[in-house]
């Protein structure tokens, strides 16, 4: 994993949402030469099962972790892959 990315990743989305499973995993290494590699951003997967998540859609789960994120979109996150559920989801 591209180490300080993927750590900033997993503080960020640990401290907002207190995950009861996550994963994260650094998929760049699949994308060498792809426009948006050349700039930096990597290509990362999130799996995410949170209470924070409950009774939301799956948009809205969606929009609540990019919006956790969103200061490292176009910089340091160039595609992130999410798979969210709530705990009664499992």
């Amino acid at each position: 994993m591209s180490g300080e990315t993927a750590a900033r990743i997993e503080r960020i989305l640990q401290e907002q949402f207190q995950p009861v499973h996550f994963e994260l995993s650094d998929d760049s290494h699949k994308h060498v030469g792809h426009a948006g590699a050349s700039s930096g951003g990597g290509h990362y997967h999130v799996v995410i099962v949170a209470q924070a998540f409950e009774g939301k859609t799956r948009l809205q789960q969606h929009r609540l972790v990019n919006e956790a994120l969103h200061e490292l979109f176009g910089h340091e996150i160039h595609a992130l892959g999410l798979t969210t559920r709530a705990p009664s989801e499992r």
